[in-house]
């Protein structure tokens, strides 16, 4: 399978890890695999609408870069993000989770920036915003889902 749409690929690569870092904290704070799926899925509704809005196909974001990499990096001990949100999700801090971890989980520092990116292309981003505040304010795992699922119902 192949692409051309470098664009959706770079999104796709650095915008999942985000979803990965929530899902991993939910499951590590014992939440089981309806709410990791709920996360897994405004996490893709997310990464698409942004990725669209900064010139992507959106077809990417169904494929093997998209839906692929996203469940392969959502649902596995493997993956650094997964891992790092867990550890939060766990009670960890910021700081434990980040020596306790394998490597880089490069959703952490890619948090913030799609945060911004939302902003400037008027996109909203709730789940980048709700592990934003994660990161920079301690909110916890329940928080975040309140934040993120505790609103008025809308539509898809």
């Amino acid at each position: 399978f192949v692409t051309t749409d470098v664009i959706g690929l770079e999104m796709c690569g650095s915008l999942k890890n985000v979803t990965a870092l929530a899902v991993g904290m939910a499951r590590g704070a014992g939440y089981g695999e309806n709410t990791a799926a709920m996360i897994e899925t405004r996490g893709l509704a997310e990464l698409t609408a942004l990725g669209v809005a900064a010139g992507a196909d959106p077809k990417t974001f169904f494929g093997l870069a998209g839906v692929g990499d996203l469940i392969a990096t959502c649902g596995s001990s493997l993956s650094r993000n997964y891992t790092f949100g867990a550890n939060l999700g766990k009670g960890l801090t910021v700081e434990e989770a980040t020596k306790v971890s394998n490597g880089v989980a490069e959703g952490v520092p890619t948090t913030d920036a799609v945060v911004a990116l939302g902003d400037q292309l008027d996109v909203p981003t709730p789940l980048a915003y709700q592990m934003s505040r994660v990161l920079n304010e301690g909110i916890s795992c329940s928080e975040m889902l309140a934040g993120l699922f505790g609103h008025e119902v809308t539509g898809e």
